[in-house]
């Protein structure tokens, strides 16, 4: 098989011929004048013909240079073509999101390996970090938040609700039901209560949601991630409030259990994808928000095969924000 001229010689003599100037070709490519001369004369050498017709300061295509020519320019228009097209593919794959931790951690993360096998070759990038996003600075598709859904000017799309409850060790809540009964306000008067610092719904507004009163005496300890909280109720610490959304695989397991299944599951929208409108426009922010669309789908169907399991029923606020703001906190 003959060897092939470089590509590069082809490409400093499409230039020069479409240009019409090997100095214009000179500041098109980057390089100077004599670099490109150097390359058309030994692509003559290399081909064993004349490319250029040269009369005096001017030149111009031969026969065999015109048919060089078109032939080149094609190929160097297929080639960057392909480039664009394979630079939009690989495009339409990346992905930057920011998710708050503990959902990132707990509920996310532990499914991004279904996404990966279904996807492959994507590129995400995933920032677990409690502050929204500043997306006139930062380069995100969009943020996965924990909130009430008061982000004005953004598209703003439910992903999942927060299904909150009380739940401690097995072991705890049968040493609270021996020593107190079964009366929720003496079970909570008993017990070493846990919080969790960012949680939109926390102890206060339970307790008055469910018009219930507790020693004002009554010990707590208030932790900043929701991940620490159910790790010191499943060592038999206290007593958590938490979510479903977070704690679903301990109550599965039966690490946790509800503190009492006669009060009901606070329930209220919690998770939203958040960004610009035309973030949404891109196919790889529809793809991944479908994706977990479907997640959520089934981690429902898992919940209310546990709230069933445990006899428990939920108490749904529709519009939450009137609801919580009118608390003793948010």
């Amino acid at each position: 098989m003959a060897r092939m001229n470089s590509l590069n010689s082809y490409v400093f003599f499409e230039a020069v011929a479409r240009r019409k100037s090997v100095t214009r070709a000179a500041e098109e490519l980057l390089v100077s004048p004599s670099a490109v001369s150097q390359q058309i004369k030994l692509l003559e050498q290399q081909l064993g013909i004349k490319l250029f017709r040269r009369e005096g300061r001017n030149s111009s295509l031969t026969l065999e240079g015109e048919q060089l020519f078109l032939a080149s320019a094609s190929a160097i228009r297929m080639l960057k073509d392909a480039e664009r097209h394979l630079g939009k593919q690989h495009e339409a794959r990346r992905l930057n999101l920011r998710v708050t931790p503990s959902f990132g951690e707990r509920w996310l993360g532990a499914r991004l390996a279904d996404f990966v096998q279904n996807h492959p070759g994507w590129d995400l990038r995933i920032d677990a970090a409690p502050d929204p996003t500043d997306f006139d600075r930062e380069i995100m598709d969009f943020d996965i938040r924990y909130g009430l859904s008061d982000w004005g000017g953004f598209h703003c799309k439910p992903i999942l609700p927060d299904q909150v409850l009380p739940m401690c060790s097995p072991s705890v809540r049968d040493d609270l039901q021996t020593r107190f009964g079964t009366d929720p306000e003496a079970l909570l008067d008993g017990a070493q209560l846990i919080d969790s610092a960012r949680a939109i719904c926390q102890w206060d507004f339970w307790l008055h949601r469910n018009d219930l009163t507790v020693s004002s005496n009554i010990k707590s300890i208030l932790l900043d991630r929701s991940s620490l909280a159910l790790q010191m109720a499943v060592d038999g610490a206290g007593v958590v409030l938490e979510s479903l959304a977070v704690a679903a695989k301990e109550l599965e397991r039966g690490d946790l259990v509800p503190l009492t299944p006669s009060l009901p599951v606070i329930e209220f929208p919690a998770y939203w994808v958040v960004c610009p409108a035309r973030h949404m426009k891109r196919r790889a922010a529809v793809t991944f928000v479908s994706w977990m669309a479907q997640q959520a789908d089934a981690h429902r169907v898992l919940t209310a095969r546990l709230m069933d399991q445990h006899g428990l029923i939920s108490d749904v606020i529709e519009a939450p924000s009137e609801v919580f703001w009118g608390s003793k906190r948010p």
